[in-house]
C-alpha cells in the first residue's frame, strides 16, 4: 500500500455530483461525491492511486464559473503541487474547456498531470458515464509522462487548451479539432508521448517550483461571433470601452466583411484605444490564415492578430490571463502570437 501513487481530487461541481432538488431539477449536492467515492470498492485496489478529496465550496454548476474561480482552482493545485503525483478536477462540462485552458495559462512550472473530468449523467443515474471517467482520470493523473492540463472524457485524453465541448447529449462530449488525443483508452491506455508537453525531453526546462502567475486585475475581455448582417454601428457598440481585448470569431480561414465602414470601426478601436483583437475561426478544425483571402488580409492591415489554430476558448482565457498580469497591449499582442502552453501551432513558412 505504501507504494501507491497519491492523487488529489478537487471537486468544483457539475452534473457528475448533482442530484434532483424538491422541484425536480439537478443542482450540486454537497456531500454526495464524498459519499459515492466512499462506497467505490475500486478505490481500495492497488491499481488505483490513493486519493484525497478537496471540495471547493460553494459547488457550482459550471455555467456559473467566473475567472476568479479559475484562479481559485489554480491556487488549490499549486498549494499542493509537491504533495501529490497528480490532480483530478471534477468539473461541469459546459465551461470545462474554458477552465482547462485558463489553468494551462495560470500555472507555470507545472510538472504533474492535471486532469479535468465530469459527466453527462450524474453519478446518481444507473447509466452514468461519470464512474468510468473518475476511475480512468485517477489512473491518468498518476502517469509520470503527463505534465500538463488535460480533459478526460469518453476514452480520450485531450489537451485542455485544445478541447471544445461539441455535444450536450452524446457521451462523446468533447473533441479536439486541431490536435490528436494525448491518450486513447481501451483495454490498454496508449499515451501519444510525442504529443504530450514537458515529457522527459522537456523536464530540464522547468524553472523553479510551480506557481500561479501574478494576477493584478480583472480585465474586460469578450468574444464576438460574426454573423451575416453584423453592421458597423452594432460592431462599434460591441467594441466600446471599457473593452480591452476581444476574440473575433470569424468565418472559415479567418474571413470577415470587407465593408469599409465596418473595417474602419475595427481599425479605430485597435489604433486609438489599443484594443487587442484576436481572429479565431468559428470552425472546430483548421486555422486562421490572414494571407489566403482579401477579407483576412484586410483584418491584418487593420491590426487584428491571427489566432492561428487556437480555439476561441483558449484565445479568450489566454487574452484574459495576459491582460490580468498587467502586460501592455503590445506585450499581449506578442504573447498571443506564440505558444505558451501548447495552445497553438506555429505557422509553417513557405
Amino acid at each position: 500500500m505504501a507504494g501507491r501513487k497519491r492523487v488529489c481530487v478537487i471537486h468544483v461541481g457539475g452534473t457528475i455530483g448533482m442530484t434532483r432538488d424538491a422541484q425536480g431539477v439537478y443542482v450540486p449536492q454537497p456531500g454526495f461525491l464524498e459519499a459515492y467515492l466512499g462506497k467505490m470498492p475500486e478505490l481500495d485496489l492497488d491499481y488505483l492511486p490513493r486519493i484525497e478529496l478537496v471540495v471547493l465550496e460553494p459547488l457550482l454548476d459550471s455555467a456559473e464559473m467566473r475567472p476568479r474561480d479559475w484562479v481559485r482552482i489554480a491556487e488549490t493545485i499549486v498549494a499542493r503541487h509537491d504533495d501529490y503525483d497528480g490532480f483530478v478536477v471534477v468539473h461541469g462540462t459546459d465551461t470545462m474547456a474554458y477552465t482547462a485552458s485558463a489553468l494551462s495559462f495560470l500555472i507555470e512550472g507545472l510538472q504533474k498531470p492535471v486532469v479535468l473530468t465530469g459527466a453527462q449523467l450524474t453519478l446518481a443515474h444507473p447509466r452514468t458515464d461519470g464512474r468510468e471517467h473518475v476511475i480512468t482520470s485517477l489512473v491518468l493523473a498518476a502517469r509520470e509522462e503527463i505534465h500538463e492540463v488535460c480533459i478526460y472524457f469518453a476514452q480520450s485524453l485531450l489537451r485542455g487548451n485544445r478541447a471544445q465541448k461539441v455535444h450536450n447529449r452524446d457521451f462523446v462530449a468533447f473533441s479536439s479539432g486541431n490536435l490528436p488525443a494525448l491518450a486513447r483508452v481501451g483495454v490498454h491506455i496508449q499515451v501519444a508521448r510525442h504529443l504530450v508537453r514537458n515529457w522527459v525531453r522537456d523536464q530540464a526546462k522547468a524553472e523553479g517550483p510551480a506557481r500561479v502567475v501574478d494576477i493584478q486585475r480583472e480585465p474586460h475581455v469578450a468574444a464576438i461571433r460574426l454573423f451575416p448582417g453584423l453592421g458597423p454601428g452594432m460592431l462599434e457598440r460591441m467594441l466600446a470601452a471599457p473593452l480591452e481585448g476581444v476574440v473575433l470569431e470569424t468565418y472559415g480561414a479567418g474571413n470577415a466583411p470587407r465593408d469599409e465602414a465596418w473595417i474602419a470601426v475595427l481599425e479605430k478601436a485597435v489604433r486609438e484605444r489599443e484594443l487587442v483583437v484576436v481572429n479565431c475561426s468559428q470552425c472546430h478544425g483548421g486555422a486562421v490564415d490572414q494571407r489566403d483571402y482579401g477579407t483576412g488580409l484586410t483584418l491584418a492591415r487593420a491590426g487584428v492578430i491571427s489566432g492561428l489554430d487556437m480555439t476561441p476558448e483558449a484565445a479568450l482565457t489566454k487574452l484574459y490571463c495576459l491582460l490580468a498580469r498587467g502586460l501592455s497591449p503590445g506585450e499581449v499582442r506578442e504573447a498571443m502570437s506564440r505558444s505558451l502552453a501548447g495552445e497553438l501551432t506555429a505557422p509553417v513558412t513557405d
